[in-house]
């Protein structure tokens, strides 16, 4: 599917998604969403409204934007397994490769412009578990290799909490986002996969804690630039710092 150039205002509940986490390959481009809404009659999490609801990874997001949502921007809720009419428990989106993502922009959500949650851990056999071989010392993980998940260029301001969250991820990169004016902080990670050193990142990005057009909620908080990990094996490089002067 080619989902390009639309555009959606004052919806309930997720606007554009993959459902069943067993969608992929479909190509989501140069939409605007504003206005998510959270609905109390359709699914549970459409109270938590995303512009754009992802259920499998392995999908290309690129030159969306997102305004006003509820509560997030572009939600990759993986599931453990396709779900719905779909249910397949030979399909692991938690651990499925990821597609494009690529120029998209989220601003004024409730909560995060980019939030991965709960797993996303990409691997060559995605239903098979991580198997650590210490006698192979230069790649004990060649049993199941991980797969590079890249995120480019997202823009993300003026979020009720972050710029950008992930939650447990393997090798998982950001790259050159900017974010600013997100009341908790510009990004989070909360926890790395045991896949070595050097994987989960976070390269360039440009994180500024107010700009002139601040508001009275950010004025009042005492935002953080990066939240990093509570594990180990996570890396910043390159990153720049601005107008964290306040509180």
């Amino acid at each position: 599917m080619r989902l390009i150039e639309n555009v959606a205002y004052d919806i309930k509940g997720h606007v554009i998604f993959i459902e069943d986490a067993v969608e992929k390959k479909n190509h989501i481009q140069g939409n605007l969403i504003m206005k998510a809404k959270r609905s109390w009659s359709l699914l549970n999490t459409d109270q938590t409204p995303a512009c754009f609801w992802i259920t499998n990874p392995d999908n290309n997001f690129m030159d969306n934007h997102c305004g006003g949502s509820d509560r997030y921007g572009y939600w990759y809720d993986l599931q453990k397994h396709a779900i719905g009419p779909h249910a397949n428990t030979n399909v692991c989106p938690e651990n499925e490769r990821v597609g494009e993502f690529r120029n998209n922009t989220a601003h004024s959500c409730g909560r995060y412009g980019l939030r991965i949650f709960h797993n996303m851990v990409p691997r060559k056999f995605p239903c098979k578990g991580i198997t650590y071989d210490p006698n192979n010392s230069t790649d004990p993980w060649w049993k199941n290799p991980p797969i590079t998940a890249d995120f480019y260029d997202l823009t993300s301001w003026k979020n009720g909490r972050n710029g950008a969250i992930a939650e447990k991820v393997g090798d998982v990169r950001f790259h050159n986002f900017k974010v600013a004016d997100n009341k908790l902080a510009g990004i989070e990670f909360s926890l790395t996969d045991d896949h070595g050193d050097n994987t989960t990142r976070i390269n360039g990005g440009l994180i500024i804690g107010r700009t002139n057009n601040s508001e009275w909620a950010l004025e009042n908080s005492e935002p953080y630039g990066i939240i990093n990990p509570r594990t180990e094996n996570f890396r910043v490089d390159g990153a720049r710092f601005f107008n964290f002067d306040w509180n």
